[in-house]
């Protein structure tokens, strides 16, 4: 398909302003950031008008300089120490059941910011253990000590992005690498086979079909449970461009191939999001999670 700077049919998704404000401005009153505002989501009128949001800790700048994300780059501050305390004061005023916490990728911190996340995790769970804890997380540069740390922490669920094919991860994502978060997802797994892993990948960044297959197929291998699959939207014209507009049925297609091979729950479609309707992932309340 040749891309144009028109959206087809399909990707005619509205923001509305309003539907914002409330839950914006209880945000700003905490001094809490989310991946909602950050990486300029195009569900955040749905999301915040139902007092839902994606908590983005360690800051707002990012150590790396993936091409297709809106998240500022540069050299970070130094962690907010309070910023557990706040997240949790958010998740008792908006009384979450499904908190997903992910984070900037700090490779200035020696744990990744490790700790942080199992602090948060920890501080949430000190208000209801029934809480169900969805983490977001980068590859930490697949450091085993800083996975433990953060499974430590008991979050229900173990989320790390593949967001792409392995051929476009140089031109996409230069300073990430496949096999890494391959091995993420496969050492969580290692370390405590009941805890649900969740991946996610953007569509439109000229991959194949097949390669995308295969990225399935790598995912089942290291036994990742959960998938969501959306369209790739450019942020601005100075990220990378997209390549294609993908068509619902295709978004069908994959899901139909991920549900064969194996994955426990698939969002599949344009607008889906790794974190969007996260508590649609409702499987997880099928298996209590042991960490003993």
């Amino acid at each position: 398909m040749l891309i144009t700077d028109t959206k087809p049919h399909w990707l005619n998704k509205k923001i509305s302003l309003s539907d914002t404000q409330v839950l914006s401005g209880m945000l700003g009153d905490l001094k809490l950031n989310t991946v909602c505002q950050k990486a300029r989501c195009p569900n955040i009128g749905e999301c915040f008008k139902s007092g839902v949001a994606t908590f983005l800790i360690l800051g707002d700048i990012c150590t790396r300089s993936c091409r297709f994300c809106a998240v500022k780059k540069g050299k970070p501050s130094a962690p907010d120490k309070n910023e557990p305390c706040r997240i949790e004061d958010a998740v008792k005023k908006l009384n979450l059941k499904h908190v997903v916490i992910t984070s900037v990728t700090r490779d200035d911190i020696a744990d990744g910011g490790a700790g942080v996340f199992a602090e948060t995790i920890s501080g949430i769970k000190n208000i209801d253990k029934n809480i169900i804890i969805e983490v977001l997380v980068p590859d930490f540069k697949a450091r085993l000590e800083s996975l433990r740390t953060v499974i430590a922490a008991r979050p229900e669920i173990f989320a790390h992005n593949l967001e792409s094919v392995p051929r476009l991860y140089k031109r996409i994502r230069p300073h990430a690498d496949y096999q890494k978060s391959l091995l993420v997802l496969e050492s969580v797994k290692e370390m405590n086979s009941n805890i649900y892993t969740k991946s996610g990948l953007m569509l439109g960044l000229g991959e194949r079909e097949e390669e995308v297959e295969d990225v399935l197929r790598d995912l089942r291998r290291v036994k990742c449970d959960f998938l969501s699959v959306g369209q790739y939207l450019c942020p601005s014209r100075k990220h990378f461009p997209v390549q294609e507009f993908i068509e619902p049925e295709k978004f069908d297609r994959i899901k139909i191939k991920a549900q064969r091979l194996g994955f426990l729950h698939i969002e599949s479609g344009p607008y889906i999001r790794s974190s969007y309707r996260a508590q649609r992932y409702e499987t997880v309340k099928k298996r209590e999670v042991n960490f003993g």
